[in-house]
């Protein structure tokens, strides 16, 4: 197979790139360029100093395949012609040296599967939690009509067990499994932890997306405020029982759903203790009771970067949308009326699942961590939730909670 010089497509005059010096790219779309004189390469133009990343689908009649010494090559169905370099080349996207300054691709009336338009993400694999409806749903859908072979982490079986179905009957070759997960339950998380690591697959993509609103005050199993459990403790388990699997198959990344909620919280001191955080019955009120969640939520996304990023796996929070029509409401009759009022005005969750979706397949977001996302934008949280000691005290503040509990229901 014949290979084209990689001037078939030039570069803008401006940007030429030395004599001896040539553009290539990576499987993933990144961008680098090797110098023929003295054999290194270099993910900065030569002379621009910029960083690059290609974009967007490859243009009609061009399909990607691999040779038999697994590398990426191009085939032009129309000009019957073959190349190893990239045709989308020459129009790649110059990538921002400030992650806080990415260039804003998607908007609130994206779609997840407009996120991931021309992506294929074969041999990656995905665990997204509360995948049996909402927003969740649409999360594993999305991905698993891109080639992702995904896991449906569900506390309803049978109601997986549909939307499993029906991911299927849209696609027949998509990969889904659906694995029992209650996250009101520490028993429940370690053991399906256990049946993941049992079947030795990779995990590329960990979407912690499942959240209870407005339930009263109840303790689960584990003698913890089901709230506080569901949305926060029960993840914080179950990303520390997965994070060697993580870390083995990095790059990976960890995203976790959250709220604009969390803004109106505040817990006052990085000096936490559960008094702040869980609430009494005779002071619990089931709106606050979600926004602390949130807010550790973000607290916990950002600490786990700081501590996984130096192992190429990386973690960033996000506000899916407000109100979303989902299973999320259904708590009170109240919340049923008022979301059914709202629905109108708001995201669908195929909408909704976007910057979920974004988090974990941009490629924009390789490497990049610690940030939180609304509308696949980064954005600021609010000052509580960027402190670095709050971060590291709501860490220790939930080891020494699932420490109590463990002890006390020796799993």
């Amino acid at each position: 197979m014949a290979d084209p010089p990689s001037t078939l497509l030039d570069t803008d005059s401006d940007e030429e790139l030395p004599a001896g010096w040539e553009e290539r790219s990576t499987n993933d779309g990144r961008v680098y360029y090797a110098n023929h004189q003295d054999q290194t390469t270099t993910w900065v133009h030569p002379r621009t100093g910029k960083r690059k990343r290609i974009t967007g689908e490859l243009p009609f009649g061009w399909t990607k395949a691999v040779d038999d010494k697994g590398r990426q090559f191009f085939v032009d169905h129309l000009k019957k012609r073959t190349t190893y370099t990239d045709p989308r080349l020459a129009f790649a996207m110059e990538e921002s040296a400030d992650p806080s300054k990415l260039a804003q691709r998607f908007d609130a009336y994206s779609t997840a599967l407009h996120v991931l338009q021309g992506r294929d993400l074969s041999g990656q694999y995905a665990i997204v939690t509360g995948a049996n409806s909402g927003i969740g749903f649409e999360a594993a859908r999305s991905l698993a009509l891109h080639g992702v072979h995904v896991v449906l982490a569900c506390r309803n079986l049978k109601s997986g067990n549909d939307a499993a179905g029906r991911i299927r009957k849209e696609l027949d070759q998509a990969q889904v499994v659906v694995m029992h997960l209650d996250l009101a339950s520490l028993r429940s998380i370690k053991q399906f932890a256990q049946n993941y690591i049992l079947r030795d697959w990779p995990l590329h993509m960990l979407i912690c997306n499942a959240a209870v609103f407005g339930l009263p005050w109840q303790q689960t199993e584990d003698g913890i405020e089901m709230t506080f459990q569901v949305n926060h403790v029960g993840h914080f388990y179950l990303v520390n029982l997965l994070t060697e699997v993580l870390k083995k198959s990095a790059p990976a990344r960890i995203v976790i759903v959250s709220s604009e909620s969390h803004r109106f919280i505040d817990f006052y001191s990085s000096k936490l203790d559960m008094n702040e955080v869980a609430v009494p019955k005779e002071k619990f009120w089931p709106i606050l009771a979600y926004g602390r969640s949130k807010l550790a939520n973000i607290l916990h996304s950002n600490e786990l970067n700081r501590r996984l990023s130096s192992h190429n796996v990386t973690c960033n929070a996000l506000h899916p949308g407000n109100m979303i029509y989902t299973g999320l409401g259904k708590n009170w009759w109240f919340y049923r009326l008022l979301w059914h009022l709202v629905r109108p005005f708001t995201k669908s969750a195929q909408q909704g699942a976007a910057t979920s979706i974004f988090c974990a397949t941009a490629r924009e977001l390789e490497g990049v961590g610690g940030m939180y996302f609304n509308h696949c934008c980064a954005c600021m949280p609010s000052d509580e939730a960027q402190s670095e000691e709050l971060g590291a005290a709501m860490w220790e503040l939930t080891e020494k909670i699932l420490k109590e509990a463990l002890n006390k229901n020796v799993l």
